[in-house]
């Protein structure tokens, strides 16, 4: 069992900075493939970005040169610049790997992030 716990989401102006954590607890996530996902107020989940064991990234085109994400040990960060209003929403850490043939998807509680124009 993997726990997600994200945190760095506040109020930022547009072109402003924000740098979301997610601190994976209960097992090592070094094989696991992390991800960001978002979700709008009337709208779906939609992905954001994703990291690989081997450290292997990619991105939505809507946030492609703006959002870097990185791991370290049992965390992952999102380093989001040049945030638009268009990127408010709640942002969810999700984990997924594979153990014994069996898939696992955790998923964290989210962190809001309101970018005002």
């Amino acid at each position: 069992q993997v726990q997600l716990v994200e945190s760095g989401g506040g109020l930022v102006q547009t072109g402003g900075s924000l740098r979301l954590s997610c601190a994976a607890s209960g097992r090592t996530i070094s094989g696991y493939r992390m991800g960001w996902f978002r979700q709008a107020p009337g709208k779906e989940r939609e992905f954001v970005a994703a990291i690989t064991s081997g450290s292997d990234t990619n991105y939505a085109d809507s946030v492609k040169g703006r959002f870097t994400i990185s791991r370290d040990k049992n965390m992952v960060f999102l380093q989001m610049n040049s945030l638009k209003p268009e990127d408010t929403a709640v942002y969810y850490c999700n984990a997924v790997g594979t153990l014994g043939g069996v898939t696992y998807d955790y998923w964290g509680q989210g962190t809001q992030v309101t970018v005002s124009s």
